[in-house]
């Protein structure tokens, strides 16, 4: 595993419980309002690679979280990109923790594998934009056949799960917003997210705009509601 960070604690990235959040560096995609480029572009991993984090370190870190901790975020980055991922969590739930999967979708046979053997117990799926949409916003490595076969892996299967996207205005139009909702209908959660311009992949996203929580609230309502069991925003 490169293991590029660790958050030591959260409450707010896996649903209900206390946990940390475990960072992976490289990702598959090249979303241009990324906050973590450091994470994503070969060139800048290279300037971090020295503060790498070993596995042996990971897991002395969570014996010692026993009983303070409810679970373990995996996050990236794009984990499933890593190939000893699922002999990595499989270690994390040896030493009594639950684990969260965050992903971008781009691997639908790797989340297949994990669920199939028992290895997640929450995932958040990032749903970019509308599929059409995809490549221009994320880059040539995105495969959309691979896009909808997770999101129907997740809505199908017994594990709890969430949709997440973050809205920024000059992106998801009107259009791209009820398409969206078209490719989801029937999940049970999805997440509205504000942009928050600032450190980005690309730097012109920078200057590109956020929704106003009022704004987001009405895109909630009046476009996903009708078709997801719940939709929150977070701020």
């Amino acid at each position: 595993m490169v293991i590029s960070g660790v958050q030591p604690f959260t409450l707010l990235d896996f649903p209900e419980k206390t946990a940390c959040i475990i960072f992976t560096a490289g990702c598959n995609f090249r979303c241009g309002y990324c906050h973590n480029p450091e994470f994503v572009l070969p060139e800048k991993i290279q300037q971090i690679k020295t503060s790498f984090i070993d596995e042996e370190t990971i897991y002395s870190f969570l014996q010692k979280r026993k009983g303070l901790l409810d679970g373990v975020v995996i996050s990236g980055g794009e984990p499933t990109m890593m190939g000893d991922l699922p002999a990595f969590i499989r270690n994390i739930k040896e030493l009594g923790f639950l684990v969260k999967l965050d992903t971008n979708g781009n691997r639908p046979l790797v989340l297949q594998h994990l669920l199939d053997e028992g290895l997640l117990d929450y995932v958040a799926m990032d749903v970019k934009t509308s599929l059409v949409n995809y490549a221009d916003l994320v880059g040539d490595c995105v495969r959309l056949e691979y896009i909808a076969e997770s999101i129907q892996i997740l809505m199908q299967g017994s594990v709890p799960y969430e949709f997440r996207s973050t809205l920024i205005r000059e992106i998801h139009t009107p259009e791209v917003l009820t398409s969206m909702a078209e490719m989801i209908t029937g999940a049970s959660q999805f997440f509205l997210q504000q942009f928050r311009p600032g450190v980005t992949l690309d730097p012109q996203f920078a200057s590109f705009h956020s929704f106003s929580v009022e704004e987001m609230n009405d895109i909630a309502q009046g476009i996903f509601s009708a078709v997801v069991g719940e939709v929150v925003v977070r701020g």
